[in-house]
């Protein structure tokens, strides 16, 4: 046979081969797998989507602060166990054997008579109840119930706090998403004029000057982007360690809307009034405050005498014992005369933290005070900043198209186009800057009026 012939034949085969290659990859096996990656694909997007409120529910209940504030409640809910015990009656029990080396006996006489056996068993149990002790104890238990009810304040206090960190965090973000895509416009608008400008400088219709002077531009637009994005992954890293994730997954933020109103207008009085009434801390020295009157009440029953009741059953296997076991009833009164002033320098001490929470509380006041005018203030500039550039945009983009235009037609200079790109750019990030200050002094003003931020975006 012919070798061209051959060959003829061995390269048709190669045609048939590729022909009916795409249909093989696109068998059911084929097309199950890329539906699979797809989905796979599908799933892990999903997982890292989030929004205000999912991402608030999980750093209330999962952060590692909040976790750490409850576990300060659990503490200090077993300190009032332990303070109720002494409420309670104390009952004890015992039991032993004794061996003696000799028996026990007494001459009477001039004869030896045992009084003992040389081994036996006794056992015992006895209760006892503090009857009356001017409210001591009853007062530590009081005092441990304020300080739990304290701890669970504060619970709530980190949980807001935490909450408002989250949002802010969550808007910073969506900021820099929206401030990576006014960088990303703005290097395509100078892309775009720096292409019309080589054609025009090829043409020999501008001077090399402007060609340089687009290229510079476009370098330093470029850097400002690449500083967006790095602005955009650290916050990014910042969610993800909020949220318990790993910090190098991607962020799928999804913004619900929320409509942006004019504030309230400015009664500080009545601001600070529901602040105080509200704001956990407030309420946190208060309870703080209520403990330490109880502790002083308990500190000040050490100088006075507590009655209490003893009752109490012994066992004594002892062949020359009368009776082998026996009851006792005792009334007593037990009263502390000297401890070397330990008592009464525990009451000052208590009377020193009181009067030093006292002022911390006065402090705490004003702190709030100046908060709660601050967040407002800040929420009343963003919305007017808001008025301010809602329309700069649009017409920055005008301005932009009227020196361009004005450029092509050997009007306008480079450097008109260029400012105006500039002017766009600035006037877009200006509005987009202002919606977010907006957002986060919002969440800051809910957060310095005392309400639940899980509440307000649910």
């Amino acid at each position: 046979m012919d070798k061209k012939y051959v060959l003829v034949l061995f390269a048709a085969g190669l045609l048939w081969v590729a022909s009916i290659a795409p249909a093989v990859s696109e068998t059911p096996a084929g097309r199950t797998e890329g539906n699979n990656a797809g989905a796979d694909v599908k799933k892990m997007e999903d997982s890292t989507k989030v929004t205000l409120a999912e991402g608030l529910k999980i750093v209330t209940a999962e952060s590692h602060v909040v976790k750490v504030a409850q576990q300060d409640e659990a503490i200090a809910e077993a300190d009032s166990f332990i303070a109720r015990a002494r409420l309670l009656p104390s009952v004890n029990a015992s039991a032993s054997h004794t061996s003696l080396a000799n028996q026990p006996a007494s001459v009477y006489l001039g004869q030896t008579i045992p009084t003992s056996d040389r081994y036996y068993n006794s056992y015992g149990i006895n209760i006892q109840q503090i009857l009356f002790d001017f409210r001591g104890n009853l007062s530590r238990y009081e005092a441990s119930r304020m300080l739990l009810e304290a701890q669970k304040l504060n619970t709530t206090s980190v949980r807001n706090a935490i909450a408002l960190e989250f949002t802010i965090g969550f808007y910073d973000f969506l900021e820099s998403q929206r401030l990576v895509e006014v960088a990303g416009k703005e290097v395509e608008s100078v892309e775009s004029h720096l292409k019309n400008a080589q054609n025009l400088y090829d043409a020999g219709v501008i001077t090399k000057n402007d060609l340089l002077q687009a290229q510079v531009k476009l370098s330093d637009a470029r850097q400002r982007l690449l500083s967006a994005k790095n602005i955009k992954s650290v916050r990014a890293s910042r969610l993800n360690n909020l949220l318990l994730r790993p910090l190098y997954w991607q962020v799928h933020a999804i913004e619900q809307q929320r409509e942006i109103s004019a504030p309230a207008s400015l009664d500080l009085d009545k601001a600070w009034k529901t602040a105080l009434a509200a704001r956990p801390e407030i309420q946190i020295v208060d309870s703080t405050l209520q403990s330490l009157d109880l502790e002083s009440v308990s500190k000040k029953s050490e100088f006075l005498p507590k009655l209490f009741a003893r009752g109490s059953y012994d066992y004594m296997a002892n062949a020359y014992q009368l009776h082998d076991d026996n009851w006792s009833l005792i009334l007593g009164i037990n009263i502390n005369l000297f401890e070397g002033g330990s008592s009464l320098a525990e009451l000052k001490k208590t009377r020193y933290r009181k009067s030093r929470l006292v002022e911390q509380r006065a402090k705490l006041v004003d702190e709030i005070k100046i908060e709660v005018q601050r967040h407002i203030l800040d929420l009343q500039d963003a919305y007017e900043r808001i008025q301010v550039t809602r329309d700069a945009a649009s017409q920055a983009q005008e301005n932009l198209r009227i020196n361009k235009a004005r450029y092509d037609e050997g009007v306008g200079t480079a450097t008109e186009v260029l400012d105006a790109v500039t002017l766009l750019t600035t006037a877009e990030a200006n509005y987009v800057r202002s919606v977010y200050d907006y957002r986060k002094a919002e969440a800051a003003t809910h957060y310095a009026a005392g309400e639940d931020l899980l509440q307000v975006y649910r």
